[in-house]
């Protein structure tokens, strides 16, 4: 039996703590610092998410994980200006994992905060000096150059976890799992996510142009290792906001559709211009923009803005709001499962959603594909459920 120890379980209390295989050895390498349970949860998931996205796209893909859902996934399409000023980019030269990295901690910044990193290419030195300024607790991906690991090594006082996995790994057909001193046993979620099972169109519109049928296949591979009930939206190759976890199909149209949302609006002139003070650590900034993008009044009281801005921001009115979000287009949109009722794609479309892909199967199905129609939204059915517990 190989095995490896843990710093704890879940939670600190929940001592001792290891991970073991008894059939294969672990295709897990323990490079620097020290995993605990969670860490490695999402190491595993992500890296898991990242190796189905670049077989299915072509593209380095890299993935930001926290408490078990991804916050954020990307492939390596090229930064535009607005983005690389949104993301606090400033290198001219970037390398394409370093990039997918970029894009993925840059779907939701707040989420983002003290995540595990997996990377479906060698974590090179142009992407370490981008992780080196961030707050992360880990990474996993299947090599390191020796810039990246001097670099990296270096991080939370030499604490940084660094896991290597070996690419070529493939787990059981049947995989376990102990509930209450009971064990489960289930196939392992092996199915392929590719063009193939966007043929089902049954809505009046059914062009969707290539960019857009990969952004539903990032959407839906993002979904597979994200805590159901879920919801994904993707715009250009990386997510723009994911809905995990929620009970109701609504709620995480809602949640997701919020923060692609944010998304947007961090894009907004008015925001890319925010006077920030020489120094300001990066966390903060992210804090900042997002009292300021959502209204949060508390950014403006008590010349609390003094110790952020050299000036006072001017506010970002309701009406501007609105309208920068109403030029918002070509967002692709999966869910893990069918939805039930319409106003999931009412909610939708006002994120700029114009293509969707979800299992179907709904008895009210007729009402979801009117509502489709109503926008001119092309929606498959994909006949795949993917929900993850």
């Amino acid at each position: 039996m190989q095995k490896i120890e843990l710093k704890y379980g879940c939670n600190p209390n929940q001592f001792p703590a290891k991970i073991y295989t008894t059939s294969k050895e672990l295709p897990i390498k323990i490079i620097n610092g020290m995993p605990g349970y969670i860490n490695l949860l999402d190491a595993l998931n992500g890296w898991q998410l990242v190796k189905e996205l670049k077989i299915a796209t072509k593209y380095a893909a890299a993935a930001s994980f926290k408490h078990v859902s991804p916050a954020g996934a990307s492939i390596a399409i090229p930064l535009d200006e607005k983005l690389k000023q949104s993301y606090f980019v400033k290198e001219d030269s970037l390398s394409d994992i370093a990039t997918a990295y970029i894009k993925a901690r840059g779907t939701d910044r707040m989420s983002s905060f003290g995540d595990f990193i997996a990377l479906s290419d060698e974590c090179d030195e142009s992407t370490a000096l981008i992780i080196s300024k961030e707050v992360s607790d880990g990474i996993i991906a299947p090599n390191y150059s020796d810039k990246a690991l001097e670099i990296l090594t270096k991080k939370k006082n030499g604490n940084y976890i660094i896991i290597t996995i070996e690419p070529l790994y493939e787990p059981s057909e049947i995989e376990y799992r102990q509930v209450y001193g009971i064990t489960f046993e289930q196939r392992r979620n092996d199915v392929e996510i590719s063009n193939s099972i966007l043929k089902n169109i049954p809505t009046k519109n059914i062009n969707i142009p290539d960019n857009a049928k990969r952004d539903l296949l990032i959407s839906l591979i993002t979904l597979k290792y994200t805590q159901s009930n879920s919801v994904c939206y993707v715009k250009d190759g990386q997510t723009i906001g994911v809905g995990a976890g929620q009970q109701s199909r609504i709620h995480c149209t809602r949640l997701a559709g919020n923060k692609a949302d944010i998304w947007f609006l961090r894009q907004h002139p008015k925001t890319l211009s925010l006077p920030f003070k020489q120094g300001i650590k990066r966390v903060d900034r992210d804090n900042a923009i997002d009292l300021y993008v959502t209204n949060n009044d508390s950014i403006f009281e008590d010349e609390n803005w003094k110790s952020i801005f050299t000036d006072k921001p001017i506010p970002l009115t309701n009406e501007e709001k609105t309208e920068w979000l109403k030029e918002q287009n070509s967002v692709s949109l999966g869910s893990d499962a069918y939805f039930p009722f319409g106003d999931n794609i009412e909610r939708a479309q006002k994120s700029g959603v114009e293509y969707i892909a979800q299992p179907g199967g709904s008895i009210r199905d007729d009402q979801v594909i009117n509502i489709c129609d109503k926008y001119g939204i092309v929606m498959a059915f994909t006949g795949i459920r993917l929900f993850h517990h």
